[in-house]
């Protein structure tokens, strides 16, 4: 079967024709941004992140010229090279789960915390200032952070309003917007915000951001990776209790309904049966609450980038691994939409 038109390769990297314009990633995870940065033309000059297993995969499948594996804090006071101090963009995306909705939120700020076994601990709600910090110190032309919904809901709106008052604060002219993956090319639903600031020297018009790709649903996305291998039918299982709740659970609905019916009580609201017509709902490192339209089963590894509009052949250690990886990820191609416009419309051609 051919695949369809959203399935890709690292490979197709190396035929981007190169725009000039410089990157360095933090918080860079996989490198879902960074591979989106490289689709828009950008070269990545440095990454950034705490966790060794990220980092194995990020150098493993992207190969940057320079990694620091360390807290971002770290690099406030570390020599960094020339290159890092004439960036064109500092991208980040600190953690989240003190603002997303499915996450603990308020219970969690301030608190000092893993956000993954193996990671040293951190004070998650600091991370985006110190993400801000080092914007001061590298001075890019442009910054770009990425992170959930729910830092414009609740109490954590107080929270945004310091963000942009910091961004003023070191000399730059920040804008806020709403973006959703599946309109840009991503067969996704997930809505992400994105901070956009350029450097208070660089004149250029409000950025303007609304990707309109056309909706690409889950069925189109992974209709000639459907057929699977042995280890994948046997990794892929449902519990007998997933089955039978699954049973009972249309496509596109969450388990809540079924479950209740059965215990009178409300439930396994995060379990959802995916609608094959439809965009995926968003993934998240919690994988085992996918389940598949057709069949009562998880998805597959395979299924899971295109899912994430990740390449075909990015390697991970396990499936296991490379799921957790796409869930916490910026989906490459959702990235590359909003590279794209901060790029043709601040970066060049790009100012001195």
């Amino acid at each position: 079967m051919t695949p369809p038109d959203c399935a890709w390769h690292l490979a197709d990297l190396e035929a981007v024709p190169a725009n000039g314009v410089t990157v360095m990633s933090t918080f860079a995870c996989g490198g879902g941004s960074s591979m989106g940065y490289k689709r828009a033309g950008c070269t990545i000059v440095a990454a950034n992140d705490i966790d060794p297993e990220m980092a194995w995969h990020y150098q493993h499948n992207l190969h940057p010229p320079r990694y620091y594996l360390c807290p971002i804090r770290d690099l406030l006071t570390a020599d960094l090279p020339p290159e890092l101090f004439a960036l064109d963009i500092l991208d980040g995306s600190p953690p989240c789960s003190t603002f997303s909705m499915a996450g603990s939120r308020e219970k969690a700020w301030g608190k000092e915390k893993h956000f993954r076994e193996g990671q040293a601990k951190q004070v998650l709600s600091d991370l985006f200032f110190d993400y801000l910090d080092l914007v001061e110190r590298l001075k890019p032309k442009v910054a770009i952070a990425e992170n959930v919904k729910g830092m414009l809901i609740g109490n954590a709106k107080g929270y945004t309003k310091l963000v942009m008052a910091r961004f003023r604060e070191i000399g730059y002219r920040p804008q806020l917007f709403l973006v959703n993956a599946a309109d840009c090319g991503v067969p996704q639903r997930r809505e992400r915000v994105f901070f956009c600031a350029l450097r208070n020297d660089i004149e250029r018009p409000l950025l303007k951001l609304a990707p309109t790709h056309r909706w690409i649903s889950a069925g189109e996305a992974t209709r000639d990776v459907q057929e699977l291998t042995e280890v994948e039918i046997d990794d892929t299982k449902n519990t007998p209790l997933q089955v039978k709740y699954w049973k009972l659970t249309k496509p596109g609905s969450n388990f809540e309904y079924a479950v209740k019916s059965v215990t009178g009580k409300s439930s396994w609201f995060n379990n959802v049966r995916m609608h094959k017509d439809h965009p995926s709902f968003t993934l998240s490192s919690q994988q085992h609450k996918y389940h598949h339209w057709e069949r009562p089963r998880f998805f597959t590894f395979r299924e899971w980038k295109r899912l994430g509009s990740f390449p075909d052949d990015y390697y991970a250690k396990t499936d296991k691994i490379g799921k957790y990886m796409i869930g916490m990820s910026v989906p490459p191609k959702m990235t590359e939409q909003v590279a794209r416009a901060v790029i043709d419309q601040w970066l060049l051609p790009c100012p001195a």
